[in-house]
């Protein structure tokens, strides 16, 4: 530990830690970067990522220990950053007057509960979501969209998305060139979409039961009522698909096979090695975050969403905080951004039995998880299954 701060000085271009500037390669700034660097480097060989795999407890020292040293990285700091103090003499110390003004507009819109700055200029249906289609059933929990057609003929079998309910419904309807229902409606397809509610205090007692039954169910029943003798083609995002596959392992142990083909995105359904997330997830954190929520029946999208900006604290939190309060510069937010900030809240009961259900106890996978009564198996799944995980998902890992 005593040679951490050690070694030759670090090359310039060292993207990974962020000294991408030349003037890192100038006295004392140098010795700043070639500490933080042998520093990070010895953490990172002292917990290698095999051994915090193996044990859990582990894995959380390392997750901890790599929040503090990206907190302390030189390069968030006026005084240890060449790059940030020359901005600040060349514009005479504006930049700073600006990320001012910046913090104040972000501390009154956490106190009045406010949007994230830049997120007014994406309004569902008018720059998002704005796909032509109606509401055609509704119940407390969904509201379910059929989209118009866009092609003299349309293929007989229709599409159903269920996306995830810790987000709003659009992230496959962002603006027009960004837009998987559009592409699908102009090549001919009927699509339909669940559009969860938001729940508030009243909603505490919706149990995972309920969103695969007043959620899922009750949409396909509408689908299948609206396109009758047709097959189904399920598509399921996220959570939204990890719902999916437990509704139609269900059905399939029931003898019902609605679906032509399962389309699942990312979504998770053997929670053994369940990511990054798992630093949040252990009984005892858990057992805090229930007794946070029966306090105010739901989770706020704020939990969440600080949650996951913590996974990523350099690229989400650090990074962000130096542009806007340093530099003064306000991120340009493109329509994934807006959306990312538009989250729901989560009731009690559903998050509780979420979390302990498939998170704590794998019962999906260990074909445990019980639907009115009954063992759902995946391996009784009988219909053509396209299944996408991305590299680089530190949520839901691909393997």
């Amino acid at each position: 530990m005593t040679r951490a701060a050690g070694g030759a000085p670090l090359a310039p271009g060292h993207e990974e830690l962020g000294f991408t500037d030349a003037a890192w390669n100038v006295w004392p700034f140098n010795a700043y970067a070639r500490a933080y660097g042998n520093w990070a480097s010895w953490w990172k060989q002292a917990l290698t990522p095999a051994a915090a795999a193996a044990d859990p407890a582990l894995s959380r020292v390392n997750f901890a220990g790599r929040l503090l040293l990206e907190a302390a990285s030189p390069a968030n700091f006026l005084y240890t950053n060449p790059e940030l103090l020359e901005r600040t003499a060349a514009e005479s110390g504006q930049n700073l007057i600006r990320g001012l003004k910046n913090w104040l507009e972000d501390a009154q819109r956490v106190v009045r509960g406010g949007r994230v700055a830049g997120t007014e200029h994406f309004e569902v249906g008018k720059d998002v979501a704005v796909t032509p289609g109606k509401v055609v059933f509704r119940n407390r929990l969904i509201e379910l969209l059929q989209y118009a057609p866009q092609t003299p003929d349309v293929y007989a079998e229709p599409i159903l998305i269920t996306p995830a309910w810790i987000m709003k419904y659009y992230i496959l309807d962002l603006s027009p060139r960004n837009s998987l229902v559009r592409y699908l409606v102009e090549q001919g397809h009927t699509v339909f979409m669940i559009s969860w509610k938001n729940p508030d205090a009243a909603d505490r007692e919706l149990g995972l039961d309920d969103y695969l039954q007043l959620g899922f169910l009750d949409a396909l029943a509408e689908v299948r009522r609206l396109i009758p003798r047709q097959k189904v083609h399920a598509v399921g995002y996220c959570i939204g698909g990890t719902l999916l596959a437990i509704a139609a392992a269900a059905l399939a142990g029931a003898g019902d096979e609605p679906f032509a083909s399962l389309t699942l995105l990312a979504a998770q359904t053997d929670f053994s090695e369940p990511g990054e997330l798992s630093v949040f997830i252990t009984p005892n954190q858990v057992a805090m975050l229930e007794a946070l929520m029966h306090e105010s029946g739901v989770l706020e999208s704020e939990r969440m969403g600080a949650a996951f900006a913590l996974l990523r604290s350099r690229d989400l939190l650090w990074g962000p905080a130096v542009d806007q309060y340093v530099r003064g510069e306000r991120p340009q937010l493109n329509d994934l951004m807006a959306w990312n900030a538009d989250g729901t809240r989560m009731p009690w009961r559903m998050h509780s039995e979420y979390l302990e259900r498939l998170y704590l106890r794998n019962e999906l996978a260990r074909g445990e998880f019980t639907v009115k009564g009954e063992p759902v198996r995946l391996s009784a799944l009988g219909a053509p299954l396209f299944v996408v995980g991305t590299e680089t998902d530190h949520v839901a890992p691909w393997r």
